[in-house]
């Protein structure tokens, strides 16, 4: 019988029994014929591979990520993707869609049609995540609609306000829910519950989201399988308390794991999707297992029955390993077609700006002054109680706590609290708005930061200890058309230029790995403690991440769902 590829002398994962067999595998158009003990003398192949007794795995899939996170262009990211063994990903691209709206989506999905790794994509449902700050871009009901219409579509992105899903039948959300239930109702819906536990998250599953991939403990992991949502695990909830109970409990269908943000410099030094199955590993899980919870447990998550498992009429995806235990990649396989090999050259394709002209001017501010960093309050000369967002190592999370500071002649006298500032200004030209609060904790400890990659709306936002720093790091970026600059003494120290929608650079993977590696040094050496000092300071502006957090409207109350003044009450 004549076949396109033969496989011969492997251990073959079989994700049916979690187990490897040795055998061959046969590949005809791109899929999967035939997996056992036949060989040459059953088949007349195009092309013979001696396995060399290697691990012959599915390409790993998945299902939770933001290209926007990494800072580059989806071609860019395939290219990382490859050799890192992930065929398949589902993206959801609302960082460049709170930018750009509909046609920022759209653009990311054309730049993304000719990528060697597979990308389905998840409508963004929550841009804005809240109405609590501006962005450039919304994404309507109409514009699921077109989308779903024209577009690769997998699945509804995260709802990312559940307070609002709870708490006002009639938000913004709840009709993006249920008219998606309506009218698509085998389209799947992902979610963003984090800490949710009792009747509020049964409330979220009945609404129909039915997955959520934050930060896990053991009882809300507990909670959320026992009430039939889906997990997924990312790195941050990998912790031994957590990995323990993956190992120890049989719910293999009831998680997989995700990457869901990845830094560039993470990207090219130690991997991606692959890098969190070697860690679960490490950690005691079996390679079978791990292997399991990224290839055909998210494939069945996200109704992807094509792939995900080397079995006849599959799509030949694989990846050949000389290392199981390190899921050591030599070869990659997409269709049956190599893609990867870690003897050969291996170069990204560089191509010419993919985006509209605007795309490349959306930082619509003039430069800022010094004066823009003094808050001014409508309160008598005294000492207030103030609140302060607290920077917490180890969790994007922060913490509201009190400071006294004094106020005179109608400022806020914020450098002699013991506090940096935080201020954050909308960029888009739409309305001027501008808001300021007090940070501490893990953060930096002198200088400044600016960027414009703020989740989710994208705003500038500027931390720091002196208006003088935060004036050049602020005009830095304007001045870029968007991006990151650290200062110290008047000096930047870093740049990161992102000119695509403020967010994105064109630059090749190992370069922008190279200035993101040099910028987080630099944030570090103004004394800012986090495993993700970037991804940090970047969620300060998630107004659906708790407890408090900052947009143009003012401080955020997460929890609550509200905007709250600055200054609570008079010292007595």
């Amino acid at each position: 019988m004549r076949i396109d590829v033969l496989i011969e002398n492997v251990h073959i994962y079989n994700s049916y029994f979690k187990t490897f067999i040795h055998g061959n595998a046969a590949i005809l158009d791109g899929k999967f014929l035939y997996i056992g003990k036949r060989g040459s003398e059953s088949f007349e192949a195009a092309e013979r591979l001696d396995g060399n007794g290697r691990y012959m795995i599915p390409g790993l899939i998945d299902i939770h990520l933001h290209i926007e996170s990494t800072m580059v262009t989806p071609e860019t990211f395939s290219y990382g993707l490859i050799r890192n063994g992930v065929t398949t990903i589902v993206p959801e691209p609302h960082e460049i869609a709170n930018v750009f709206g509909l046609d920022g989506v759209k653009q990311f999905m054309k730049a993304s049609q000719d990528t060697v790794a597979d990308m389905f994509y998840a409508i963004p449902s929550s841009v804005p995540a809240t109405s609590m700050e501006t962005t450039g871009g919304e994404i309507h009901i109409a514009d699921l609609d077109e989308l779903l219409r024209t577009e690769r579509i997998i699945c509804l992105g995260e709802i990312m306000n559940f307070v609002d899903v709870i708490t006002d039948p009639d938000c913004k959300t709840n009709q993006i829910i249920n008219h998606v239930r309506a009218n698509y109702p085998h389209l799947i819906i992902e979610g963003h519950v984090p800490k949710l536990l009792d009747l509020d998250l049964h409330r979220m599953i009945y609404s129909g989201v039915d997955s959520d991939h934050t930060h896990q403990s053991i009882e809300g992991m507990e909670a959320r399988i026992a009430a039939g949502m889906f997990i997924e695990i990312q790195e941050k909830s990998m912790t031994d308390e957590v990995m323990a109970y993956l190992i120890q409990h049989d719910v293999s269908e009831h998680y997989c794991f995700v990457t869901d943000d990845v830094m560039a410099d993470s990207f090219q030094r130690r991997g991606h999707l692959n890098h969190i199955v070697r860690k679960a590993i490490g950690m005691g899980m079996k390679p079978e297992q791990a292997i399991y919870a990224s290839t055909l447990s998210p494939a069945k998550r996200m109704r992807m029955y094509d792939r995900g498992v080397i079995s006849p009429g599959k799509i030949g995806d694989f990846l050949l390993l000389s290392n199981l235990e390190q899921l050591t990649i030599e070869q990659v396989f997409k269709a049956g077609r190599k893609v990867y090999d870690v003897e050969e050259a291996y170069t990204p394709i560089i191509k010419p700006p993919a985006f509209p002209a605007h795309y490349y001017q959306s930082v619509q501010m003039a430069p800022l002054k010094e004066a823009d960093f003094e808050v001014s309050i409508e309160e008598a000369d005294d000492v207030y109680t103030c609140r302060k967002m607290m920077v917490k190592d180890g969790s994007t999370f922060t913490e509201e706590q009190h400071a006294q500071v004094k106020v005179q002649q109608g400022k806020l006298l914020w450098q002699e609290s013991g506090s940096a500032l935080i201020a954050t200004f909308e960029r888009y030209g739409k309305n001027g708005n501008r808001a300021y609060g007090l940070i501490g904790g893990d953060t930096i400890k002198r200088g400044a930061i600016a960027t414009t990659y703020s989740h989710d709306n994208h705003n500038l936002l500027v931390v720091g200890h002196n208006p003088g720093d935060m004036q050049l790091a602020a005009n830095e970026v304007i001045n870029n058309q968007g991006g990151f600059s650290v200062v110290e003494d008047g000096k930047v120290i870093a740049n990161l230029r992102l000119p695509v929608g403020g967010i994105l650079t064109e630059e090749p993977l190992e370069q922008v790995a190279m200035e993101v590696e040099q910028l987080r040094k630099a944030m570090e050496s103004l004394g800012y403690q986090h495993y993700n000092p970037i991804m940090s300071i970047s969620t300060h502006s998630l107004p659906v991440s708790p407890a408090l957090k900052i947009t143009d409207f003012g401080l955020i109350d997460v929890n609550q769902g509200k905007v709250v003044p600055l200054v609570i009450q008079e010292s007595k």
